[in-house]
């Protein structure tokens, strides 16, 4: 889940400010821009200070040349917050942040039974990015117009039909690790967060995006197996270990008891 930037990527600023990772591919296509000026050492975007309703229709700008160029994997007309050095700069298109090498913030959600399984999601076929593979009962990414327990129960009803009121006991979402990662269209830099909960036995979650085909109830040993036979996006694998690892479902189970 750590892995350096894809080769002769190079540092990317945004008005001053350290952002990412932009791909040779990525700088090839907006390198005739104004208001990219490259070094041998980083590649940069904006003046500094560059105030944030110049620098978004600039960016859009910049995704739609990537587009142009088939460089994005899928557009999604979806927004998120671009970060440098922890502040929040503007908003870009989704599919723009990776050939950018640009932070992310993605959710998830696990589920457990008051027995101490644990419900998991089967992607679509469909979808972008580890499709058919089985993943957290709900997850994805933080959009720029929400904050990030609103974007867990967003997710949340969106892939299993499930209200806040239905998550028993769920713990305020904890961050694991900020996981780097090399991708066919750029560099994945992005804070894996969970929240765990208890769902009562008559739960019924369903999907309701059409993003997932299938939900299931698995034993804590059955998806350690999973896992084991790489049925499991990378991602989930680590939420679900850490939970397992972590006894945060024994300590649920306690409290919903009580």
């Amino acid at each position: 889940m750590q892995e350096v930037p894809p080769e002769y990527s190079l540092p990317l600023t945004i008005a001053g400010k350290l952002a990412g990772f932009i791909t040779p591919q990525a700088l090839k296509a907006i390198s005739h821009r104004p208001e990219v000026r490259i070094t041998k050492t980083a590649v940069h975007l904006a003046d500094p200070g560059t105030p944030r309703f110049e620098l978004e229709p600039m960016l859009a700008e910049i995704a739609d040349i990537l587009r142009e160029a088939g460089l994005l994997k899928t557009w999604r007309n979806e927004l998120l917050t671009v970060y440098a050095e922890g502040e929040d700069l503007a908003k870009m298109e989704r599919a723009a942040m990776r050939p950018l090498g640009l932070l992310t913030h993605a959710v998830h959600l696990n589920a457990w039974t008051p027995d101490l399984q644990l419900y998991i999601a089967k992607r679509a076929l469909t979808k972008a990015t580890d499709p058919g593979m089985w993943d957290t009962l709900a997850g994805g990414l933080a959009n720029g117009a929400e904050n990030l327990e609103h974007a867990l129960l967003r997710e949340t009803y969106e892939e299993a039909g499930l209200e806040e009121h239905a998550l028993s006991c769920r713990t305020p979402l904890r961050t694991l690790l900020r996981m780097h990662r090399r991708l066919p269209e750029g560099y994945q830099v992005e804070d894996i967060l969970v929240s765990d909960c208890i769902l009562s036995p008559d739960a019924n979650p369903r999907n309701m995006d059409g993003e997932v085909s299938e939900i299931r109830i698995v034993s804590q040993a059955q998806v350690v197996q999973m896992i084991d036979d790489r049925e499991v996006t990378l991602e989930a694998a680590l939420v679900i270990l850490e939970g397992i690892v972590s006894r945060t479902s024994e300590t649920l189970l306690a409290r919903y008891r009580a």
